[in-house]
């Protein structure tokens, strides 16, 4: 398995997990769901953290899907590079720190947007990377 796969693959399991605690977060707020509850979603608040989980969970599975689409057409077109595998490698262990600091509010030096911005640019660079190997030369 090359590099790019096992960090799609890795991703796939962090987003997979990330609604973990989120979940843990609505019933340590509003305890668990009643029969009630599954026709009126409960509103009572939620604290903070989970707010941040469920956000930081639903911000994974948005940009899941275009790292994975590029990762897999580099994979079918058999493009593997250092700099491709660098930055599948980037972009997960950006996505993870992005994760645990959103979950946990750290507010210092705007550091879940430079984490965000570190991983859209792997994405980014990975992309390109693909397209510049992938096109036919004109």
């Amino acid at each position: 398995m090359t590099a790019e796969l096992t960090y799609l693959l890795l991703t796939a399991l962090l987003a997979g997990v990330l609604w973990i605690p989120s979940v843990l977060g609505q019933v340590q707020s509003r305890g668990t769901l009643k029969p009630d509850d599954y026709v009126t979603l409960p509103t009572s608040p939620l604290a903070d953290w989970a707010t941040r989980a469920n956000r930081a969970h639903l911000n994974m599975v948005e940009n899941f899907s275009i790292f994975a689409a590029v990762v897999l057409v580099a994979h079918v077109l058999g493009i593997h590079t250092g700099l491709t595998a660098a930055c599948a490698a980037i972009f997960f262990w950006a996505r993870l720190a992005h994760a645990l600091v959103f979950i946990a509010g750290i507010k210092q030096l705007m550091l879940r947007t430079v984490i965000f911005t570190v991983a859209w640019a792997a994405w980014l660079v990975l992309a390109l990377e693909v397209l510049r190997k992938g096109l036919p030369a004109a």
